[in-house]
């Protein structure tokens, strides 16, 4: 009993440093690729496509909270959300995160050879990214921004996966995406704001100080904009802009959220789920021809 008792602590262990527990970042990830894959494809992507970039989303995003928590176990002690962390508590040594991460990294591999030779490239891209962005907070106050390229890589992947190529709108999705996820991972970085300050560790939430909600809700208006230029480009159904309204009150719900305490904070950060899905309602019932909105298309 006692070594069952063991591995499934080692087991809750592994899952939390994966975040297996915590979906949200994965869900963050997830919508701006739906979002890039229903544009690729006009309304219908491929079945095979939406199960390759829903593997790919899920165990990248694993491996990245797994290299981030690695680089940050030291961080991690000084601040009180994070103190608890598999690496940062010692229920998990580096070296068997470091095997965890490499392992997810292949699994993400032996979907490459599904896409095509631009859909490679970018992929070399992204893990890249995703290898380094832990360690931007060590000397600038932007990691938010290199999220912001990390959490957007999935969009011309799929155009790039779609259509053989990655043209301006891919690039305009991007730029939208990156400042939602400066927006919100600013909003958490708020909810640590004190701990990091004595910790040393660098954030847009200490960059922007008092002017934060005011970045926070300049970016989101930013977003909104460019989705506006792709509705109008697109010749986007009336439910696109229901969405894109709707995204609008979300946001300007989350401001009352932020002028609150690191909880608060906190929250207005994981409300941007909704934001995401909100989105690619829009993004899907826009597409749709009028008369059959009710769910995604998906065939091919």
């Amino acid at each position: 009993m006692a070594d069952q008792s063991s591995l499934r602590q080692r087991w809750s262990a592994y899952m939390a440093l994966m975040r297996v527990d915590r979906p949200i970042g994965t869900f963050l990830l997830l919508w701006p690729t739906y979002w890039g894959l229903w544009l690729a494809a006009k309304g219908t992507p491929s079945l095979r496509l939406f199960v390759i970039f829903t593997l790919g989303t899920w165990l990248m995003r694993s491996a990245g909270c797994v290299i981030n928590d690695y680089f940050d176990r030291d961080f991690d002690k000084q601040v009180a959300r994070t103190r608890q962390r598999p690496l940062a508590a010692g229920l998990i040594r580096p070296a068997a995160a470091l095997r965890l991460f490499v392992f997810l990294c292949l699994l993400a591999a032996a979907l490459l050879p599904f896409l095509n030779e631009l859909s490679l490239a970018l992929a070399g891209g992204a893990v890249f990214i995703t290898i380094t962005y832990p360690l931007f907070k060590r000397f600038t106050h932007l990691p938010q921004a290199y999220l912001g390229i990390a959490f957007s890589f999935g969009i011309p992947m799929a155009f790039a996966a779609t259509r053989g190529s990655v043209p301006a709108m891919a690039w305009w999705l991007m730029l939208a995406n990156a400042c939602w996820v400066i927006a919100y991972d600013t909003a958490y970085a708020m909810a640590d704001r004190p701990d990091d300050l004595k910790a040393g560790i660098k954030s847009t939430a200490i960059l922007f100080g008092r002017w934060d909600r005011y970045v926070i809700a300049g970016l989101q208006l930013v977003m909104l904009g460019i989705f506006c230029g792709i509705g109008l480009h697109s010749a986007m159904h009336w439910p696109y802009w229901v969405a894109v309204l709707g995204a609008l009150l979300l946001g300007i719900y989350e401001q009352g959220l932020l002028g609150g305490d690191r909880d608060q904070a906190f929250r207005a950060f994981l409300h941007n789920h909704w934001i995401g899905l909100i989105l690619f309602w829009g993004i899907v019932a826009g597409l749709a021809p009028l008369g059959a909105i009710s769910a995604p298309a998906i065939w091919g």
